[in-house]
């Protein structure tokens, strides 16, 4: 798996708009100490966008699209790439079966994408450039954290190391 954050933008209108409620001048601080209150107190959080560039198989992709709510994705067309040429191991996570993979080329190699999707294992590689925002990624934080599926964890510390405020996504443990 394999996660870039592209672009971040609406920092500075999150806050200006935060800072309306309160009559005041922008603040990281009151910023900080709304973030996961919810019910609307975190709304501003809706405003920051975020560009993601993901790598990751389809069992995971199945998973993420739970989160619909504030999310725009476009993404490799299977039915385009797949049959460009044979596929290997890296285009798989983990380690595929040679079998399996031979029986996929198999279908590839007769340009039968109807069975070459058919065969195609949930392993598959698929890459989509996704526009989220903050809000949303907080909620992928908490919710998946602590998930099974080693790639949520890869998710989880891609976004909270590469965005530029860490500290609206992911809540500290003070004690």
């Amino acid at each position: 798996m394999k996660v870039t954050v592209m672009n971040e933008a609406g920092s500075s209108e999150a806050l200006f708009g935060l800072s309306l409620s309160y009559n005041s001048s922008p603040s990281k601080t009151v910023a900080n100490k709304l973030a996961f209150k919810g019910d609307g107190h975190n709304k501003f959080l809706e405003m920051i966008a975020v560009w993601l560039d993901i790598t990751a198989p389809r069992y995971w992709w199945s998973q993420f699209d739970t989160y619909r709510i504030g999310v725009t994705k476009q993404s490799e067309s299977t039915m385009h790439t797949l049959m460009e040429r044979a596929q290997t191991q890296s285009d798989f996570e983990g380690k595929l079966d040679p079998f399996v993979l031979r029986v996929l080329n198999n279908y590839i190699a007769r340009k039968d994408l109807e069975g070459a999707k058919t065969h195609l294992p949930e392993s598959f590689l698929q890459r989509r450039v996704v526009k989220t925002n903050y809000m949303t990624l907080q909620r992928i934080i908490r919710q998946r954290r602590t998930h099974k599926l080693v790639e949520w964890h890869e998710f989880c510390d891609a976004i909270i190391q590469q965005c530029e405020w860490p500290e609206l996504l992911e809540e500290q443990d003070d004690s």
